[in-house]
């Protein structure tokens, strides 16, 4: 099979931005991928951050001005990735110069945002737009989404997904925009890591029907660029408890989303247990799966027992990678653009895919559902 060629161009050339780049010279990794993406054009109204892409012998095109980038003719694919006060403009004009494009969360800064967006969408010919969400790509967690699709958990009791980052946890970091509602939304912490928590519960059709929004603002101020204290308005953590429905019945359905969560850097977590079965991932340990069942024990009889598989190397996209290596950051950000270019080209099949723009929108209703709870204090149900 030829692979096909696609020009990519990135707007935001930020940690991000690099970590894309550095994902795509990475591509020869995969095996039989009917893409074979190029790097050619950065942008960044930051001159400095442009000079890191200066090593990449592809880039052909930098720019400031992200208008010249998408004017190019040659560029078939966007990745996007800037503050979230200027999603909608960009992610708009992106689609209606008739570029594909993978979308930096929240997909807009609040549920109108998001509206606008699935609006340009339908209404521009052929668009294809999806949203980046790349812990799930891990071996381990797309072991755990396979074996809740088996039906082995039987009747679902509870399931859990987490994201618990620390990077607020030191006081004296400097105010950025994370940190600003009027940048990054009034969902502060949702807005900022909340698809982490909701790609694979919505992908699973665990929509919550009811639930009880938690939030914490913990940092109230934080150093200006003199060092003078100003108001951090933002939600730090963030627990939602909700009601879901699997084959039917209800069940518990609890995501966290934290950036002040002690003792740990950048952990996604997901758990779903049942009567029949059940399924755990952190990666914190990416390699370790564990798996719950009623076993018989020589001598001893049926008892319960959480049992740990290693996951290996391999996610949705054969690699060249040994299968019993371990999986990292990395290979989950190489992985999560190989379903996307994979589902652009119609060969990604029922493997499992990045966020779609209705689940997307979707988050923002939930995230305004759970401030709304939080401030009365009761269960709320999110808005259609």
């Amino acid at each position: 099979m030829t692979a096909q060629r696609v020009n990519v161009g990135i707007i935001g050339g930020g940690l991000m931005g690099r970590e894309i780049a550095a994902a795509i010279r990475r591509w020869p990794a995969l095996i039989d991928h009917p893409a074979d993406p190029q790097l050619v054009a950065v942008c960044d109204i930051n001159p400095a951050a442009l000079e890191w892409f200066d090593r990449i012998d592809s880039v052909r095109l930098t720019t400031t001005d992200y208008t010249e980038l998408l004017a190019d003719p040659d560029i078939d694919v966007v990745y996007i990735a800037v503050r979230h006060d200027l999603h909608e403009q960009l992610y708009i004009d992106t689609i209606r110069a008739g570029k594909a494009l993978l979308a930096e969360k929240p997909f807009g800064i609040d549920r109108n945002a998001a509206d606008a967006v699935v609006a340009a969408i339908a209404q521009t010919e052929g668009a294809f737009v999806r949203v980046s969400s790349e812990m799930p790509f891990f071996p381990g967690a797309q072991w755990a989404i396979d074996y809740v699709r088996s039906g082995a958990l039987g009747r679902v009791v509870e399931a859990k997904c987490a994201f618990l980052h620390s990077g607020d946890l030191d006081v004296t970091k400097p105010l950025n925009w994370k940190r600003q509602k009027q940048f990054c939304g009034e969902a502060g912490v949702l807005n900022d890591l909340g698809m982490h928590t909701w790609h694979v519960p919505l992908r699973l059709g665990w929509t919550p029907e009811r639930l009880l929004g938690l939030l914490q603002d913990i940092v109230t101020e934080r150093p200006g660029p003199d060092g003078t204290p100003l108001p951090c308005d933002t939600w730090d953590n963030a627990v939602i408890h909700s009601w879901a429905t699997h084959d039917g019945e209800p069940f518990v359905l609890t995501t966290e989303t934290k950036r002040i969560a002690p003792g740990e850097k950048n952990t996604w977590e997901f758990e779903a247990i049942g009567m029949s079965g059940g399924v755990r991932f952190s990666t914190k340990n990416p390699k370790s799966v564990e798996v719950f069942a009623i076993v018989d024990v020589p001598g001893i009889g049926r008892e319960q027992s959480w049992q740990r598989v290693d996951a290996g190397s391999q996610s949705v996209w054969p690699t060249v990678t040994g299968p019993n290596f371990e999986s990292g950051f990395s290979d989950a950000i190489l992985q999560m653009w190989a379903a996307f270019l994979a589902e652009r080209a119609g060969r990604l099949g029922e493997r499992f895919g990045t966020v779609r723009p209705d689940e997307a929108a979707l988050t923002h209703r939930i995230f305004a559902a759970a401030i709304a709870s939080h401030e009365d204090g009761v269960l709320t149900t999110p808005a259609s």
